[in-house]
């Protein structure tokens, strides 16, 4: 049965009275892997506890549902600005995705590529470390801080620092017309080089995503208000018209699918998110030829479908970057790793941080330290 936290101070206590591993849970909708220990879960930690859309400022407990969030944020046309992904149907989980596991994850999407990450736009934490001691860092105004920036330190960190209990956002007004234009039937490389062209110019694309495969389609986003999207969507169509005949559909479009990668959804074997340079995207496509694949972030985020127990990153070894096994079976989860082994002077940084906030050893342990065998 797990540990359910109705409060911060209930979850200092339950993390203070631990005699062993604790494996972390938000809503439980993105898998963590091969994670010992009892379960604790976040989701009794709920509610927006300040929300000033004049100051575009939000401070949610870490187990608020991020449909809550949204729908609060919709009312005063205001948003999320990273678009954090809904891991439901690529991972085949269920419950209810979270406010703190899109942070403890640094789950960002589409819009990444020009908002930054969900990190990006967090300003403020609390969180339980792994003595059961309170900590705060961060604030609800945007500032520098000296010392540790725990707040861009615990994005990303999966609960291997510290259990958030609340969390605080800069977010964004809402835009008024969307315009998604797409090319159709462009190879990898050629794709490539049109989200390259879309991103560098000044018509301000808020998202470039490719999907190959028989009907390959590359897809690009503009936002804003209307006027203006109807410009910069008529100079875009202009700029790429060399690439072939470009379809611009007024609306929503696409993204909410690229975001969560559904087109893997129903992929048969194990699910890889690959992080490169975009001018890499076609180098990764070119070494996974048998591979299903979703590109997002103009090249830069590669989700890859490929055989049950493939080493991805023995394929990629030779292109920088970085490749997370998501969905697999437990033993290739237990024989590859979630994480790829850090070089050497990285890990001794973040064992030195795991070993500062989490003594004891009891936080999600071995999920970010696993390695190859």
């Amino acid at each position: 049965m797990a540990i359910r936290p109705e409060s911060e101070a209930d979850l200092a206590e339950a993390v203070r009275a631990a005699t062993g591993a604790l494996h972390l849970r938000g809503g439980g909708t993105r898998a963590a892997g091969p994670v010992v220990g009892e379960v604790l879960e976040t989701t009794g930690l709920t509610g927006i506890t300040l929300y000033e859309p004049g100051a575009l400022t939000l401070v949610a407990r870490a187990g608020t549902p991020l449909s809550e969030i949204e729908e609060a944020l919709t009312a005063e046309n205001q948003r999320l600005a990273f678009e954090p992904m809904d891991h439901r149907a690529l991972l085949g989980t269920e419950g209810t995705p979270t406010i703190g596991g899109a942070v403890a994850v640094n789950a960002s999407g589409p819009r990444r590529v020009v908002a930054g990450a969900c990190r990006d736009s967090l300003i403020g934490v609390r969180f339980v470390d792994g003595s059961g001691t309170i900590i705060k860092n961060g604030g609800r105004v945007m500032k520098n801080v000296t010392g540790y920036d725990l707040v861009k330190l615990l994005a990303g960190s999966h609960g291997t620092l510290g259990v958030l209990s609340e969390v605080s956002f800069k977010v964004l007004p809402g835009v008024e017309a969307t315009t998604t234009l797409t090319l159709n039937g462009l190879d990898v490389d050629t794709a490539i080089k049109a989200m390259a062209a879309a991103m560098g110019s000044p018509f301000e694309v808020s998202a470039a995503a490719h999907l190959p495969g028989e009907t390959p389609k590359t897809h690009l986003r503009v936002e804003g208000f209307e006027a203006s999207v109807a410009y910069r969507a008529g100079r875009l169509r202009d700029l790429l018209a060399p690439y072939g005949d470009i379809v611009m559909d007024e609306g929503p479009g696409p993204w909410a699918d690229i975001r969560d990668a559904r087109a893997l959804a129903d992929a048969p074997g194990d699910v890889w998110r690959v992080s490169v340079k975009p001018s890499d995207g076609a180098r990764v496509a070119a070494a996974l030829p048998d591979a299903r694949l979703v590109m997002d972030w103009a090249g830069g985020l590669v989700w890859a479908a490929v055989k049950p127990g493939t080493d991805l990153r023995a394929a990629l070894k030779d292109i920088p970057g970085h490749a997370t096994l998501l969905r697999a079976a437990p033993e290739t989860h237990a024989r590859l790793g979630r994480f790829a082994p850090e070089p050497a002077p990285l890990a001794a940084i973040a064992d030195g941080l795991r070993a500062k906030f989490d003594p004891r050893g009891i936080l999600n342990p071995g999920l970010m330290t696993q390695s190859t065998s």
